[in-house]
């Protein structure tokens, strides 16, 4: 089916002999193919004219005929419509708004056909399109948003025409738009129009196309460009900056390590990372702060983890590092509190990305201070951002030990004595994290007997207290995460209906920072992440040297597992899994989908369960 070469070669042999009917009309077949179809027709009536008698020609050239006069026929019918349309949309007596929604619809289909798209942009339809966006009309604006991501798939050169006509600042205004849909919209028409400015053609257009080759890089850097104002953009909506974020998250870094170019991600880091850092160390209701959504500081997070991964060589790192030790010194120094916030807020960022980058910063002077100091303040605000950045700052082995001799009775002082179940909430998840640096290991317990049994209860009462918000509440899912390494929590956990719900209903909920906490309790209680049998004259060795050897908990063993897969397969756990997976989200990261589909691969274990994973919605 590669019908260009066979058009070429065809053409080769008839220029060697022009009675070569074999060659003739397997060039026919190949024109009509590639759809042009007047050609395809010329040496047909050749072949007739060779062979009049020749059954199959006589046919093939009917067959021809007829499907060249549908083609008339539509062509004429859609060039009429496209007027139609127009004229009814540029009228300025047209009052009927019925009449106008059903030419917008109309036009939305068009565009979606080749030909109808083609027809719109030679109509001086683009022109047209800018009008409808500058109505600031949110209904006329989707309108010609949609039409737009028609004109433009898979077709490069008009995406780059359509660039020069409407202008990276005016698309880069819609994205920041308050009405979230027209935002929503103008991120898929860039999401669209960055990938033809990539690939290039994916669709087999022939003429003129392939004449010039264009060169769209600079339209990248400059739709990129103005994406990283966009972030720093005080004028810009909540959800324009999320979806700016989540363009980036996108179009970036490179799709595979196989490509060798990482061009893009080293432009972004030099040209934008501080914008990026912006939004990361945002303290909500802190005066002049940006407008963020629930979901903003994890996009920053996830985008900053990406372009550090896309990096290939230590310099590069390097430089990485010491943009993100400026910023945070940039705050921290020089500035009186809300500077120092800003320092701990843009940390605890980097802690939930680049982790290594988080690390750095943290080293720096005066920062772990500053957030044991804030931890004990009397303002709400300031000692939620302290204590969050030392739940970060607990995750990492380096600074667990340390937090450990210095932090723990701080975060107890905390969680007893704190009047605020926000507060609270964060320091026993402080407490958590502390509490399982033992891992699955029962040996390795950091806590005296039962302390964890009671954290773990305190999540589940908080997790199912519907007077607490859903951000606080995610917070007790996130203690969950650490304390089910402990198998007499799992247990408890699968035994308490009411709590298992609430986390399945808070995985469904908008805010989409919740997803890793809930796939990774559901990893721990279904124990589907990596074990290894340790080797038994390993074990031997090790005792002998009088080395540490992990414990497996009694409650860790097969039937324990399969007894807690048919509690959660009862609650309705994979309907929250098919929630989890269905919306595109950054949070939704590799390691995200690695946990849930650990979480599915343990429910699918017993073979009597599958029907039921299925009739959930789990083959979907």
């Amino acid at each position: 089916e590669d019908y260009a070469k066979a058009e070429a070669d065809a053409s080769k042999a008839i220029e060697a002999d022009g009675r070569d009917m074999k060659a003739l009309f397997r060039r026919s077949q190949a024109l009509q193919k590639l759809g042009r179809l007047d050609q395809a027709v010329s040496d047909l009536q050749r072949c007739v004219s060779l062979e009049p008698k020749n059954k199959t020609f006589q046919e093939a050239l009917r067959a021809l005929g007829s499907s060249m006069h549908e083609k008339m026929k539509t062509m004429s019918c859609t060039d009429s419509k496209v007027e139609q349309m127009f004229q009814i949309l540029l009228d300025p007596e047209e009052k009927d708004a019925d009449k106008k929604q059903k030419a917008v619809q109309n036009l939305i289909v068009l565009a979606r056909e080749e030909a109808g798209a083609e027809k719109i942009f030679q109509s001086d339809g683009v022109r047209l399109l800018t009008q409808l966006l500058d109505t600031a009309k949110a209904d006329l604006m989707l309108a010609a948003l949609r039409t737009l991501v028609g004109l433009c798939s898979g077709h490069r050169s008009r995406t780059m025409a359509i660039l020069v006509e409407l202008g990276a600042p005016r698309l880069s205004a819609v994205l920041g738009v308050e009405h979230e849909q027209v935002s929503l919209a103008a991120c898929n028409l860039l999401h669209v129009m960055f990938d033809s400015l990539k690939e290039g053609l994916q669709k087999d257009f022939r003429g003129k196309e392939d004449a010039v080759v264009l060169d769209s890089s600079k339209d990248l850097k400059l739709l990129i460009k103005h994406l990283l104002e966009l972030l720093a953009l005080e004028g810009a909506s909540a959800h324009g900056r999320d979806n700016a974020l989540n363009l980036l998250i996108k179009v970036v870094p490179r799709k595979s390590p196989k490509e060798t170019n990482n061009s893009m991600s080293l432009w972004v880091i030099d040209h934008g990372l501080k914008k990026i850092l912006e939004v990361g160390s945002t303290v909500c209701g802190a005066p002049g702060s940006l407008p963020v959504t629930e979901n903003s500081r994890m996009s920053a997070s996830v985008l900053l983890s990406k372009l550090y991964d896309d990096l290939k060589c230590d310099a590069e790192r390097e430089n990485f590092h010491h943009l993100c030790e400026d910023y945070v010194r940039s705050w921290f120094e020089g500035h009186e509190l809300a500077g120092k916030l800003r320092a701990i807020q843009t940390v605890s960022c980097l802690l939930q990305g680049p982790s290594d980058a988080g690390n750095r910063v943290l080293e720096l002077e005066g920062i772990m201070d500053s957030v044991l100091t804030l931890c004990a303040s009397v303002c709400e605000a300031h000692q939620l951002v302290a204590v969050e950045a030392l739940i970060h700052a607990a995750d990492k082995a380096k600074r667990a030990s340390f937090i450990t001799a210095n932090g723990v009775s701080l975060l107890k002082e905390i969680y007893k004595h704190s009047e605020r179940d926000s507060i609270r909430i964060r320091a026993l998840v402080g407490l958590c994290k502390l509490g399982s640096a033992g891992g699955t290991d029962f040996s390795m317990k950091q806590f005296a007997e039962g302390s964890t049994m009671k954290l773990a209860k305190q999540c589940r009462k908080w997790l199912c207290n519907d007077m607490i918000d859903a951000g606080t509440r995610r917070w007790a899912v996130e203690g969950l995460a650490y304390l089910t390494f402990d198998a007499d929590v799992k247990e408890e956990f699968v035994e308490d209906k009411a709590a298992m719900q609430a986390m399945f209903h808070l995985a469904k909920s908008e805010d989409r920072s919740v997803l890793y906490a809930v796939a990774s309790t559901l990893v721990n209680c279904t124990n589907s992440y990596d074990h290894e049998e340790p080797d038994p004259q390993m074990v031997e060795l090790a005792k002998y040297a009088k080395q540490h050897i992990p414990e497996q908990h009694p409650k860790d063993k097969p039937d324990f597992v399969k007894r807690r897969v048919r509690k959660l397969l009862t609650a309705g756990v994979v309907s929250a899994l098919a929630c989890m997976v269905k919306s595109e989200n950054p949070a939704l990261t590799n390691s995200c989908r690695e946990l849930i589909s650990r979480v599915f691969l343990a429910l699918v274990e017993e073979a009597e369960d599958r029907g039921g994973v299925v009739a959930q919605g789990g083959g979907k």
